[in-house]
This record gives C-alpha cells, structure tokens and sequence, in this order.
C-alpha cells in the first residue's frame, strides 16, 4: 500500500446500463467532489475489452501522478479486474467488488484473473444476489486473494434491492483516505454486515 501523504481519488466503476440517480454508487461519487466515474461508450452492452479500456483511458485522462481506490459494482466488477491484469502498472491502488456479475453468463471467465490480483481487494457479495451465486461470488474472491463478505438476503445490491445510500462502501472509501494520512497501521475498517444500509 502507498505511504503517499495524499488520499487516493476514488474512481467509480458502474456496471450494466450505468448507476442511475437512485443507485448507491452515485451517492458515493456525490460524498467525494475530485471521485472520477467510469463512463462506458455503451452501457447496454457488457464488452469486457472495450469497458477494460475505457478504464485505461479515464485514468489517462485524470493525468498522471495520481494514485486510485476504484469502487465497482456487477458488471464494473469484471472490467476492473481484467483492467489490473492488462495494466500491471495501474495506478489503482485497492478496490472494492460489490456484487460481480457471473463472468459464465457472458462468456468471459476464461479472460479474467485466474490468480491472486496485485492489488487489495474486497469483494461484497449476497446470498440472494441473480447475478452471482454466493459459493462462486467466494470461488472467485478465493481466486482473486480477496477479503470476502456475504451480506446476506440484498440481492444485487443496488437501487432496486434499496441500496440508495450505502454507508458500508463510504466506511471502505474513508479507511482508505485515513491510511494514506496515517498509514496501514490505522486502518481499522472492518465489514460489518449491520453498517450495510
């Protein structure tokens, strides 16, 4: 982890057909006025290697010089990933994975990460989720060296499953800031699935 006295941006990364007004990801990106959010060309087709590339280029556009934390949802998820695997020298730094899409439904699982990601992450998942069963949402967070918490029966975690504001995903985003001040040592964020929403 850096030991960069400035806070990361928080980069948001939505998934299919974008996070609208109601969605907790636009909530977090208003709580952050320099947060930077991933705007696909099409939002209604899932390209893992066009989304992956309009990652690279929204961190191009921001400049360098400037460290990351990504916060991303569904299919989001799978762009980020493949994202760090094509890009070792990403400038993201650690992410948060709130309810992957099943890499299976669209036929990516082969191009994604089969191993352990080079950054931190921690992946957010439900028992009720559609888009991902829970025992493959822990499958690829074993694969992925994720931290790993099941939030129980919120399925896909979004505007619909009443996820407007989502103080679980701010607590990450605040910890993250904290310890680029204080260092790794301060970070004494832990998921509690109660803080959820």
């Amino acid at each position: 982890m850096s030991s960069s006295s400035r806070p990361a941006r928080l980069l948001i990364i939505p998934g299919l057909r974008d996070s609208g007004s109601a969605h907790w990801q636009t909530w977090l990106q208003d709580q952050h006025a320099d947060a930077r959010r991933v705007v696909q060309r099409d939002f209604e087709n899932a390209n893992l290697q066009r989304w992956s590339e309009r990652i690279q280029s929204t961190l191009e556009l921001a400049g360098n010089g400037v460290e990351w934390i990504a916060v991303a949802h569904s299919f989001g998820v799978l762009a980020l990933v493949h994202h760090l695997t094509a890009h070792p020298d990403s400038p993201i730094r650690e992410a948060l994975l709130v309810a992957p899409a099943e890499p299976e439904r669209f036929g990516v699982a082969e191009l994604l990460p089969q191993r352990r990601l080079a950054i931190p992450t921690t992946l957010i998942a439900s028992r009720t989720d559609p888009w991902m069963s829970a025992a493959s949402a822990q499958r690829w967070a074993a694969r992925w060296g994720s931290s790993y918490s099941n939030l129980g029966n919120v399925g896909h975690i979004n505007a619909e499953a009443g996820f407007g504001p989502f103080p679980l995903a701010q607590r990450w985003v605040e910890a993250r800031s904290d310890e680029a001040v204080a260092g790794p040592a301060r970070n004494v964020w832990r998921l509690q699935p109660s803080i959820a929403h």
